[in-house]
This record gives C-alpha cells, sequence and structure tokens, in this order.
C-alpha cells in the first residue's frame, strides 16, 4: 500500500487540473497562435507561469486505484500488475485465468 500522503497528493493534482483545464487551454492557444502581437503572447505565457504548476496535466501520476502502487499499472484498468493478479486469482475478473504450462 502506498503512503497515504502521496496518493492524497495526487488526488489535488487532479482536481487542480480539471479545474484550471479550461483555463490553461486559451492561455495556450493565445501563445500559440502566431497571429497575435508579440505583446500579447508574452502576457499570456507569464499569466500561464503564474498559474499553479499542479494543475498542468503531465504532474498526475498514473497510480493504482486499489492500492496507490505508482509502478506497473495498466492504464486501461487502473490498477497495478499486482492488484490484477490478486484479483484474477481470486476469480474477481471474469475471463481472467491463471497461466500454467
Amino acid at each position: 500500500m502506498a503512503k497515504t500522503s502521496s496518493v492524497e497528493k495526487n488526488n489535488r493534482r487532479r482536481k487542480l487540473t480539471a479545474r484550471d483545464a479550461s483555463k490553461r487551454k486559451a492561455l495556450k492557444t493565445v501563445i500559440m497562435d502566431q497571429s497575435k502581437p508579440l505583446e500579447e503572447r508574452f502576457r499570456a505565457q507569464l499569466k500561464l507561469s503564474a498559474m499553479p504548476r499542479n494543475g498542468a496535466k503531465i504532474r498526475i501520476r498514473n497510480r493504482c486505484e486499489i492500492t496507490g502502487r505508482p509502478r506497473a499499472v495498466y492504464r486501461k484498468l487502473g490498477m497495478s500488475r499486482i492488484a490484477l493478479r490478486q484479483l484474477g486469482n481470486s476469480g474477481v475478473i471474469p475471463g481472467l485465468v491463471k497461466s500454467s504450462w
């Protein structure tokens, strides 16, 4: 089980990202628009850099929804390989069978 503080920090980042997503996108479109004057683009860049860094989507860490483990997480399932194996062995996930040869 991961540290609770790490999981909570990641959850805070998710909320902040969801809250600031539209504002960040608007600022980025202004910054990338070459037809806008340089001063306006620079002001948009300053506003973007003044926003909290944890509001950026890249700061979110993929973690297991069950254990909070940060590594070996399947994106499609949202859980780590260890949690997937435990649930598969207990028969919770339909169609998943432990292989043996």
